[in-house]
C-alpha cells in the first residue's frame, strides 16, 4: 500500500513539474513552437503574462512564465514577431502576478 501511494505521489509531482511554463525565446521563427506578439494593451491580449524570477513560481498554464537560457530546459519555444498578424498568440506583460491568465482560452492548447 505504501509503495502504491509513493508511486502516485511521484506521478503527481512529475506532472506538476512537466506543466511548468519554462519559456525559451528563439532567434529564428523556424525553431519556435509558438509565434508571439507583445501588445501594449491588455485588452488586445489572448494571454496576460507575468515574468517570474524563479522557475518554481512558473506553475501550470496560467501565464506565469520563467525564461530559461537553454532551449533544452524549456517546455515551450517562442519567437517574438514584429507584427500582430504573424503571431499565433498575442500577449501583454503585467507587473502583477495576480493579473496573469488567459483571456482567450481557445488558444490555451498551444502551451499545453
Amino acid at each position: 500500500m505504501k509503495k502504491i501511494l509513493f508511486i502516485l505521489i511521484l506521478a503527481v509531482l512529475g506532472t506538476a513539474a512537466a506543466s511548468a511554463q519554462t519559456i525559451y525565446s528563439c532567434k529564428y521563427k523556424s525553431d519556435a513552437n509558438v509565434k508571439v506578439y507583445v501588445s501594449q494593451y491588455k485588452s488586445d491580449a489572448d494571454l496576460v503574462v507575468y515574468k517570474c524570477s524563479y522557475k518554481s513560481d512558473a506553475q501550470g498554464n496560467k501565464g506565469l512564465w520563467f525564461f530559461t537560457d537553454y532551449k533544452s530546459d524549456a517546455k515551450v519555444k517562442i519567437f517574438f514577431t514584429e507584427y500582430k498578424s504573424e503571431a499565433d498568440i498575442v500577449i501583454y506583460y503585467s507587473q502583477y502576478k495576480s493579473d496573469a491568465g488567459w483571456k482567450n482560452s481557445q488558444k490555451r492548447y498551444k502551451f499545453d
